[in-house]
């Protein structure tokens, strides 16, 4: 399992170059899965998000962008510098600083009363957790009965890509991200945890195990991203 010192301190280093580094590794398509996950949160408009693993911020000001008035976000990582290229970010959008909230908190340990949430998001930090089973009780506990969980996390893609797709992973991300970053050992860490991951179906039966029911799946770009979507069921009258 992932140690949090070790990916508290890689994430630290990479905060300032972090953005740069998803645009060009990702081919610019981070902003299309973002995109996805955020129309998803708000198909139901809710009135209160937890954007959790928020990194530099693009969900959680993403989805303070379109939300009604008066609803409020969360952006919540326990990587400090990441929360502060967020806050950095937030003081350029003008009028989203009374609809956005960043601050530092453990996922494993969510700093939030019980059922005091409408919608949690987590955008490619669910494999980084040390246990994920205990991050989804988190996630639920905070949820409001009928509250959503979205996550969106790299997959595994369709079998005939996943040859080139691994090459990409393990040669060519870390030589690109080297460029980018000029931290190989973060970028290697990360195409490992990616290979390393559960595919849909199992991601899937994880959320069923922690009580999110029904689990829906959408997949993208051949399979290498997957949006799951969860609800913690209503209270039985």
């Amino acid at each position: 399992m992932p140690d949090p010192a070790q990916i508290n301190t890689m994430f630290a280093r990479i905060a300032p170059r972090y953005d740069a580094a998803n645009r060009v590794l990702s081919l610019g398509t981070d902003r299309w899965w973002r995109h996805r996950l955020v129309a998803a949160a708000c198909r139901i408009p809710p009135q209160e998000v937890l954007d959790l693993a928020t990194g530099s911020g693009d969900v959680a000001l993403a989805l303070a962008r379109v939300l009604p008035a008066g609803a409020m976000v969360q952006g919540m990582d326990f990587c400090a510098p990441m929360i502060a290229e967020a806050v950095k970010k937030l003081s350029r959008t003008g009028g989203l600083q009374a609809k956005v909230a960043f601050l530092v908190g453990d996922a494993l340990a969510l700093p939030l009363a019980d059922e005091s949430i409408d919608v949690v998001t987590i955008a490619f930090g669910l494999r980084n957790l040390a246990d994920r089973a205990r991050g989804f009780r988190e996630m639920r506990r905070v949820l409001r009965p009928g509250g959503r969980l979205l996550v969106l996390e790299f997959s595994q893609p369709a079998a005939w890509f996943r040859p080139a797709y691994y090459f990409y992973l393990r040669q060519v991300l870390p030589w690109l991200a080297t460029r980018v970053t000029g931290d190989r050992a973060a970028y290697e860490y990360l195409g490992g945890s990616v290979g390393a991951f559960p595919d849909h179906a199992a991601l899937a039966a994880e959320m069923l195990a922690a009580g999110f029911v029904p689990v829906n799946v959408t997949r993208m770009t051949l399979g290498i991203v997957a949006l799951h979507e969860g609800t913690r069921p209503l209270l039985l009258a």
